[in-house]
Parts: structure tokens; C-alpha cells; sequence
């Protein structure tokens, strides 16, 4: 019996890296020892860049990676590297940038060929076991890598100089280059209009993305000013992407982008990030439009996130669900034959399911032709009348068929789900949970919000007060945030990966969202200070503007990581300068220091010559332009110990309209004093009327003065439409 010999991916904590332990090639985790016996052998580095998620990297794994004749070229040839793009978004950013001005491609697997100082001078993405499709096989790429870097290696290096130019030249912002103004908000629309499919939703042809962050922005323009332009791109897209196989019809959630461009076949991974951005989509354009269409895909995502992607007892949200179950299939997991849903259904039920989802003996998936991708074809009445059925009936029956066809998936073989829990991600689920529950009162997806957004903040948020100067509070060199709270396999050692920008962004958000929905005053300390540790560690203070990560320590980075990037472009998920300046914008609002407004003025100033010519891409940074030139709208309710019935209602109404710089506050009468409040409301509301405990009223604040207090619903909803009746 032969005992497999494991690589040194085993003592790795990824999922991604540890799916790869038993390959025969030598692999390194990025680090020291990879690099020094790359200069020590002089031998060209191999870095592959991909995710535990990735069915392409799935694919080159098992094509080439396994394989012992392509692992004798990279143990003879090269020093391997393996990066998981999740745990290393710094890394991957990098070199995603400098494999793009080589070969013009992007994406997962990133394959890279760098010198061994970490500098690229070729690469692409997923390289074919053998030659074909005008593609060379992997082996000839390998040895014609190896043959020029012994035999041309001048020319490598010089190569590798002007690409690691261009990495520097990619969103590499080195100051302010302009007035913010509200032709950017603008300049964003109209490129959204210009991509806009009519006939199908979203934006381009295939693949097709959804793009939350720009569909946010153009929901927040409707609901502001009732274009109905904007009002048809927003419902014809969110419609189409929901009745679509993009959507898991079957157990909620969506699926990262579609191949087609009508939606219908996806590719089958499931990421939190996407279903936490797009779950806010689809509240506030419940809330701009008043469709109950939207608010129920809303709860069927929190359904499917629940189920799959939450850590039920400790809180937090996990990463991703795979797309596959092995290299054979490509979403069979998700996708159904005929007879199979014959087999789970009785006759009249998979009648109704077959018009509703379009199941038939030919389905849309390639490599198993009788497979088909579940969307909506026909709905209930078109069903009722080739049936000669009720639309109640039909309702009942597709019901029970999609319980029944639920629970047939369950019995296959599940892909994996990677229970890894990222601080930048989580938090964006925290802050989407939150704004559901607010629009929609789902109280327990507010308890796990808090619940996972206080794991976070206790495993996370790094503080060491008693290293700390007497009275000084805590200072930079003992509080930091780190980006892994826990990954996915408990064998695995876990490593301190530091917090990068948009890990801080996008906590110190959800800690303001958390002090909204609970007026806890400790969630906006924590705001507080993981923002000012965020200005400290990533602030450029010369030209303004947040890098992506901290300098390398002592000057020493490995490969390209010393190149120091301002991330503008959501990539997908929003960006890391706008996120920072949306976080201080909010802070200055509560508490009145004109430094942060200053900060964000400055990072927004860096892009806005910019901004304009990335179109949709520059969504965030639109929707922070907008909080920048709205004045805020703070909607306060204080409510006697008798009256929270009445203080629910006051705050429902206020909570009905979608706005990017309303917020919505509910205050206890003792929460009502100077000593429970932030800076700028304390100067503010402990001066108003005090109320007995049968009293509520609610006061509209904005500009750092409030209005005479409400206490009629109706007024109350005609005072905040009026407020936000300003345009920029």
C-alpha cells in the first residue's frame, strides 16, 4: 500500500490552497520561502491565482495540475505558488492588473509566470491540456516560459519592468484631479442608460453581471425624482434577473452572473457578496416602487442565505457555495431532466412545473443536453388558461412542486460551501440584513445581523488598551482589523490575515447601520474608531485618496505588492474610496467634526476628473457623490416607555422611503440624553420637550438642526418626501 506524499499546501488554512494538498506539484504559499528559493535556484515563479469556488480552476486542476508529467516540468523548471484570491484580494489585484496588460485576459484561474523577484512578465487564465481552440497545451506554455527565461532572459526583464509600469498605472490615482460635482452622478446614468438591454434587463450583452451598486444608484434617482426612465431599467432588470435561472428558483438566491444574455444559464457559484448587494437591490426598490414582487425575492434571499451561508450558532456569514459537485458535471446539482422531475412530482404538478420553468427532453446546459436550467417561462394565468385551471389551483400545485422538487436536490450530493468567514463580506451581509429588517420588520434577520456583526467586531477588531499611552486610548499599533474571522476547515491552522481598506470601509458602515437599528452607542464608538484606525493605516495624507493596503513593513514587499493602488472601480463588490468616504460622510453627520467631511471631500476629489469615464463601474463612487452633496436627513423617533407600538408605526412610515442620506433612528426616552447619544445629536435632541411615558414624537434633523417635533404619521411622511425633495 502506497502512502500519498501531501505538498506543503497541507499546513495552509484556505480552502482553496488545501484542495490542492495532494497535487504532485511542489507548491508554496506566497511567502518568504517561496521567493527565496526562487532567487536561491534562479528559476522563473509559476503563480496561480484562483478560488475555492472556481470551476475553471477546478478544471485546470484536475487537467494539468494533477497530472505527474506537467508536475515534472514545474518541480524541474519553476517555483510554484498558489494564492486564493479571497483570502489575498491585495494580491490578486495586483497581479490581475499586470496578466491583463499582457494578454489582454482576465479572471480565474490567473496563471502567471513572474522572475524571481515576484515580477510578471506572462501570463492568462486557464491554459488547455493540450493544443487546441488557437490555444496552445499548458506543457508547450511551460517549456517555452523556461527555455526564454534561461535563453532571452534580457529580454524577461525587460518585459517585466514595463509590466510592472503598467500594474503601477492601474487605478493608481496621485492626486486631486477636480471639483466634485453632480455632472458625475449624471455622466453614471447615462452610461447606464447606454449599456441598458431593454428587452432583457441589466447592462450589455453576455455575460451579463447584475451590478447592484449602479442598479442602487439608479433606484435612489427614481425615487427621487419618479424619471420613468429609470423606474423601467430598474424593474425590467430586477424582474428579469429574478424570473430568471441566474436565480435559484428553487431554494432563493442568485447565482454570480449569467453566460446568455437573457439570464437564463448561469454559472452556478453562489457568493455572499453578490446576495447581500443584490438583497439591498431588490429592498429599495421595493420601498422606490411599492412592489411586493421585490420585497418577496428580498425575504427569499435572506431565505437561501440563511439556510446555506450563515453560521446559525455563533453568527456570521459564510463565503461561497460551489457551482459543482466533481470536474464531470457543470451545475447538475441545480439543473433538472424531464424524468427527474417526473420522478419527484405527481403528473399534474410536473405539468405545471414543465410551462412554468420550461423543463423539456432538450435543455439548455451543453455537456448534458437533456439538462435544463430552471427560469420562469410562463406565469400562473398563461398556465391557468392552457390548463383550463384556476390560478389558485395552479398556484397550489407549482407550491407544491417546488417544495417537493426542493427536497428532491437535497438528496444529491450537495456542492461544497466554503464556511470561511471574511470581515469585509460579512459585514456587507450585516448591513443588507439590517435594511431588510427595517423595511420589511423581519426581526430575526436583524437578531443575526447584530449577532454576526458582534462575532466580528469580538474576533476581528483587535484592540490592546493596556499597551496604550495613559489617556491616550488606543492608537494604531494596538488596534487593527484583520480580514478572516474563521475559515472553512477546522483542521486548519488559522492565520492572521490584516484588514484591508475595504475590510474597515465596510465594518465601520455596518457598525453605523448596527447603531441605527438599535441606538446602542457602543456600535457607534466602534464605527468611530475602526474609521479613524482606517485613516491612519490607509489615508494618503499628501494627495488625499485611501490606498487599498498598508505599506509593506520596514519597505520590504514581496513580488509587486509595494506598487500602491486607490481602488475606484467596483470590482465586483463596491469600491474600497468611495465605501471609506460614504463611512466618514455618516460620521460627520453624527458628530459634527469637519475632518472627516474634509477626508471624504478629499478621496472623492482625487477621482473626479476621473470618475466619469468608468461609467457603471464607478457606481459606489456615484452614490457617494450623493451623500457628499445631499444635506443629511436624520429621522429621530423618542418614544415613552408605553408608546413603542406607536413608535414602530411613526418609524415604519419613516422607514418608507429610500433615500442615500436618510436615516432612521428609534430613541427610548432614557436613550433621549446627552450621555447615549453621538456628539452632533446630543446638542440637539436632550433639548427638546420631555415626554410621559404614553408620549411619542418624532423629529426630522438635518443640517445639524431639528424640526419642531411630529407626532401625526401622515405629516410625518409628507415632512421626510418634502426633505428629500432637493436635487443635486
Amino acid at each position: 500500500m502506497t502512502t500519498q506524499t501531501l505538498n506543503s499546501l497541507a499546513r495552509a488554512s484556505s480552502a482553496y490552497l488545501r484542495s490542492a494538498m495532494h497535487q504532485p506539484i511542489q507548491w508554496h504559499e506566497w511567502g518568504d520561502e517561496a521567493f527565496a528559493a526562487a532567487k536561491r535556484e534562479n528559476k522563473p515563479m509559476l503563480l496561480d491565482i484562483g478560488a475555492v469556488w472556481c470551476h475553471w480552476c477546478h478544471v485546470m486542476d484536475r487537467e494539468s495540475y494533477d497530472d505527474p508529467e506537467v508536475a515534472a516540468i514545474v518541480n524541474q523548471h519553476f517555483i510554484a505558488m498558489k494564492v486564493d484570491r479571497d483570502e489575498r484580494p491585495d494580491i490578486d489585484s495586483r497581479y490581475q492588473a499586470a496578466v491583463s496588460a499582457v494578454s489582454g485576459q482576465g479572471g480565474w484561474p490567473l496563471t502567471a509566470f513572474l522572475t524571481p523577484d515576484g515580477k510578471p512578465f506572462y501570463g492568462g487564465t486557464y491554459f488547455p491540456p493540450t493544443d487546441g481552440y488557437g490555444r496552445p497545451s499548458f506543457k508547450r506554455v511551460l517549456l517555452s516560459i523556461a527555455n526564454a527565461y534561461k535563453e532571452k532572459n534580457g529580454d524577461v526583464v525587460e518585459q517585466a519592468k514595463m509590466v510592472e509600469s503598467a500594474i503601477g498605472q492601474a487605478e493608481s490615482f496621485s492626486g486631486r484631479d477636480g471639483r466634485v460635482s453632480p455632472s458625475i452622478v449624471a455622466a453614471i446614468q447615462k452610461s447606464a442608460f447606454k449599456m441598458f438591454d431593454p428587452q432583457h434587463g441589466g447592462f450589455g450583452q453576455a455575460p451579463k453581471f447584475p451590478h447592484p451598486s449602479a442598479l442602487d444608484l439608479l433606484i435612489e434617482r427614481y425615487a427621487r425624482t419618479g424619471d420613468e426612465d429609470s423606474r423601467n431599467l430598474i424593474v425590467t432588470s430586477l424582474k428579469h434577473m429574478a424570473n430568471g435561472g441566474v436565480y435559484d428558483q428553487l431554494a432563493g438566491g442568485f447565482h454570480r452572473y449569467s453566460v446568455d444574455e437573457r439570464w437564463v444559464v448561469p454559472h452556478f457559484e453562489k457568493m455572499s457578496y453578490d446576495n447581500s448587494e443584490l438583497l439591498k437591490n431588490y429592498v429599495h426598490a421595493y420601498q422606490a416602487t411599492g412592489s411586493e414582487f421585490f420585497a418577496d425575492v428580498a425575504r427569499d434571499i435572506i431565505r437561501w442565505m440563511d439556510e446555506w451561508l450563515s453560521d446559525r450558532e455563533r453568527g456570521g456569514f459564510y463565503a461561497s457555495q460551489d457551482a459543482d459537485i466533481s470536474m464531470d458535471d457543470d451545475g447538475d446539482y441545480f439543473t433538472w431532466t424531464l424524468e427527474e422531475t417526473r420522478a419527484a412530482l405527481t403528473e399534474e404538478e410536473a405539468q405545471v412545473a414543465a410551462l412554468h420553468y420550461d423543463i423539456n427532453e432538450v435543455g439548455e446546459m451543453h455537456h448534458n443536453p437533456a439538462k435544463n436550467v430552471l427560469y420562469v417561462r410562463a406565469p400562473i394565468e398563461e398556465i391557468a388558461r392552457r390548463m383550463s385551471l384556476g390560478a389558485d389551483r395552479v398556484k397550489d400545485l407549482l407550491d407544491s412542486a417546488k417544495k417537493k422538487m426542493y427536497a428532491a436536490r437535497l438528496k444529491r450530493p450537495t456542492p461544497y460551501v466554503d464556511k470561511t468567514v471574511y470581515v469585509g463580506w460579512n459585514s456587507m451581509s450585516v448591513s443588507a440584513y439590517l435594511e431588510a429588517a427595517k423595511v420589511l420588520n423581519l426581526d430575526e434577520a436583524r437578531r443575526f445581523a447584530l449577532r454576526s456583526l458582534d462575532r466580528i467586531l469580538a474576533q476581528a477588531w483587535k484592540t490592546h488598551p493596556e499597551n496604550s499611552v495613559e489617556g491616550a486610548g488606543l492608537t494604531l499599533e494596538n488596534s487593527r482589523l484583520l480580514h478572516v474571522v474563521a475559515y472553512s476547515d477546522p483542521k486548519a491552522e488559522h492565520r492572521e490575515v490584516s484588514g484591508l481598506l475595504d475590510d474597515y470601509a465596510a465594518t465601520a458602515l455596518a457598525c453605523l447601520d448596527a447603531y441605527e437599528a438599535t441606538a446602542d452607542l457602543s456600535y457607534f464608538k466602534f464605527a468611530r474608531a475602526i474609521a479613524d484606525a482606517m485613516i491612519g493605516r490607509f489615508f494618503d495624507a499628501v494627495s488625499g485618496g485611501f490606498f487599498d493596503a498598508e505599506p509593506p513593513a520596514n519597505g520590504k514587499a514581496l513580488g509587486v505588492l509595494a506598487t500602491r493602488r486607490k481602488p475606484l472601480q467596483d470590482s465586483p463588490t463596491p469600491a474600497g474610496n468611495p465605501m471609506a468616504a460614504i463611512a466618514l460622510l455618516r460620521l460627520h453627520h453624527y458628530t459634527g467634526d469637519n475632518a472627516y467631511r474634509e477626508k471624504a471631500e478629499q478621496t472623492l476629489e482625487v477621482f473626479a476628473g476621473a470618475a466619469d469615464q468608468f461609467g457603471i463601474f464607478a457606481a459606489t463612487y456615484g452614490i457617494a457623490v450623493v451623500h457628499l452633496l445631499q444635506s443629511p436627513v436624520q429621522v429621530v423617533v423618542v418614544a415613552g416607555s408605553n408608546s413603542q407600538e406607536k413608535a414602530t408605526n411613526l418609524a415604519a412610515v419613516a422607514a418608507t422611503t429610500f433615500a442615500f442620506n436618510k436615516s432612521v433612528l428609534r430613541l427610548t426616552e432614557n436613550q433621549a440624553v446627552a450621555g447615549n447619544l453621538p456628539p452632533a445629536l446630543a446638542a440637539t435632541i436632550p433639548n427638546l420637550p420631555r415626554l410621559n411615558s404614553d408620549e411619542v414624537f418624532t423629529v426630522l434633523c438635518s443640517g445639524f438642526s431639528c424640526q419642531a417635533p411630529i407626532t401625526d404619521p401622515a405629516k410625518l411622511r409628507q415632512a421626510v418626501d418634502s426633505s428629500l425633495k432637493t436635487q443635486i
